[in-house]
């Protein structure tokens, strides 16, 4: 059994590390040890999340990016979290962009990242997955995306999603990552429609829910067109957002200047503005995932409040450790008691008129 204390020294080591060695250690050890994790306290049912026609313990997930190659995720969700999300998966092995490719920007409690898709590619995964059929605890998304030197993307995205759909609770688009150029194009109306299209058209009885990841770099125009074609499109959700290129004025790391996507503390205001003006536009139609700077409960709340059935962290953890799940929970609870609510589904778009 790992204990608390062996954990947090353990994490305390490895925060010595640069960040992406940091990363590779910390998902090997999750990967190999992750069995003998305590398990987290059963949730409160006031946590509790019907969405996607699935029955999530918590709304707190694990945004895309961590657990690329779906090593971790058994040991992930020992820890707590609601829900998994493995990848971004390519349909082949690529090594991604150039490293140095990730950095922290700790005064400023964010990350730039310009990973670009590195990933082992959707039949090493797949054959990682398929062993999970035989006891299938909790639930795993799938994030898909395109080769880097790929010739027709949404011929990608089509083989990802029929090599992995069968093997996942839900898959997650990605055409919103900034590290692969050209890739956010595919948020434009028309090739927005024909992914989806062609996608929805794949799916079959089995109707494996469907979301779309945007960026939060998005002008309205672009809401309405991504809101308009969602809606037509048939799939089941959005997550709102992924990281972000602008750079704020107000950062102060050295780092900020590195090209790639910032994720973080910084991303929390852009990302939730989106997401509420997201909700306004779709309602309840869709369900919505907020990400992007979450880093207490009182941050899931918000999102929560402006339109989230679900949300989302990473950044977070890297500064606070795997606690934060536990704790981020407990004062989610009491962001809940305090305003009246007697469940997060309550919460779910307070804030915002549809």
């Amino acid at each position: 059994m790992i204990t608390d204390p062996l954990m947090d020294l353990t994490v305390a080591l490895i925060r010595q590390l640069p960040p992406e060695p940091a990363h590779r250690l910390t998902v090997e050890l999750i990967a190999r040890f992750g069995f003998f994790l305590p398990p987290a306290p059963k949730d409160d049912p006031r946590l509790a999340v019907r969405a996607l026609g699935l029955d999530f313990p918590n709304p707190v997930g694990l945004a895309a990016g961590f657990d690329k190659n779906a090593r971790a995720f058994r040991g992930m969700l020992k820890l707590g979290l609601g829900h998994v999300e493995c990848g971004t998966v390519t349909p082949r092995p690529q090594p991604g962009n150039p490293r140095p490719r990730l950095y922290r920007l700790s005064e400023d409690r964010g990350m730039i990242n310009r990973m670009g898709f590195d990933n082992q590619g959707m039949a090493w995964i797949a054959e990682r997955l398929a062993r999970r059929r035989t006891r299938r605890k909790g639930i795993v998304g799938i994030n898909i995306g395109a080769n880097k030197d790929s010739a027709d993307r949404i011929a990608d995205y089509r083989a990802a999603f029929a090599r992995l759909s069968p093997l996942a609770d839900y898959v997650a688009v990605n055409v919103s990552s900034p590290n692969t150029p050209g890739l956010r194009l595919l948020q434009q109306r028309d090739e927005l429609r024909a992914l989806l299209e062609s996608l929805v058209e794949m799916r079959g009885p089995a109707r494996v829910p469907l979301l779309l990841k945007i960026a939060p770099d998005l002008e309205a125009p672009q809401l309405d067109d991504i809101a308009e074609v969602a809606l037509a499109s048939g799939i089941e959700g959005l997550i709102v957002t992924n990281t972000t290129l602008a750079r704020p004025a107000t950062l102060k790391s050295r780092y900020a200047a590195e090209s790639g996507g910032l994720s973080g503390k910084p991303l929390l205001e852009p990302s939730t503005r989106i997401l509420a003006e997201m909700r306004r536009r779709v309602g309840s139609k869709l369900v919505l995932v907020g990400v992007g700077g979450i880093a207490s409960g009182e941050d899931a709340y918000r999102k929560i409040r402006a339109g989230a059935t679900l949300v989302q962290l990473y950044t977070a953890l890297v500064y606070q450790g795997a606690g934060l799940v536990t704790r981020l929970k407990r004062e989610l609870l009491g962001c809940l008691a305090r305003d009246g609510y007697a469940s997060v589904a309550d919460a779910v778009g307070a804030d915002v008129k549809s």
